[in-house]
């Protein structure tokens, strides 16, 4: 199903589709404030387990992160962070970032990484973040797959590729191109691991 729906103002009734497919294990492919990506309920292994298969990848080996509505999941599936550190995520979230952080127990045991570790993201996106709002906890992401940048900007294109992959991908307009920004805060200095779209200065 390839759904359209309003960036500036998401449609509560499409927010709510896409929730419950979430809810039954669904696949998405969904905007954030810099590319497309696959998603899914962080809580439902099976869905985890096809997002590996639509990449191709060992599932101990993916680096898959979660998107939060907000801060306030960091208490919730990370490990204690400092004051220094919170404040350094406030002045960068929401935004396009993604912060590798120490995992809590929180974190479902499919998802946590030989490193023990989690990737955190508050995308400056109101599609993405009234699909976490309304599903109350934060949804797994990985980038889509292969090389195809430029067909992964046009979500018609996306439905092209995917349509028989995922159960909706959800248009939101044209997308990035540019991944987020990654950074390593598991120990200090914290390390820049990937430049992307956002500018980071510890």
């Amino acid at each position: 199903m390839l759904l359209h729906v309003h960036p500036d103002d998401p449609q509560p009734r499409h927010i709510k589709t896409i929730v419950e497919c979430l809810r039954d294990g669904g696949v998405i492919v969904y905007p954030t404030d810099t590319i497309y990506g696959l998603g899914c309920d962080i809580f439902q292994h099976k869905a985890v387990e096809r997002i590996c298969r639509i990449k191709q990848i060992d599932i101990r080996k993916a680096n898959l992160s979660f998107i939060c509505y907000d801060l306030s999941d960091l208490s919730k599936y990370t490990k204690s962070t400092t004051t220094p550190l919170y404040r350094l995520l406030k002045s960068y979230l929401p935004g396009p970032y993604t912060f590798i952080l120490p995992a809590s127990k929180e974190v479902p045991k499919i998802l946590q990484s030989k490193k023990n570790t989690v990737g955190l993201r508050v995308p400056d996106n109101n599609i993405a973040r009234s699909i976490i709002r309304e599903l109350d906890h934060p949804i797994l992401s990985a980038s889509l797959p292969g090389d195809m940048v430029e067909d992964y900007t046009d979500p018609e294109l996306i439905y092209e590729n995917f349509e028989k992959l995922v159960d909706i991908v959800v248009d939101g307009g044209i997308g990035g191109m540019i991944p987020s920004t990654i950074v390593d805060c598991t120990q200090e200095p914290y390390e820049l691991v990937r430049q992307g779209l956002g500018k980071f200065e510890e």
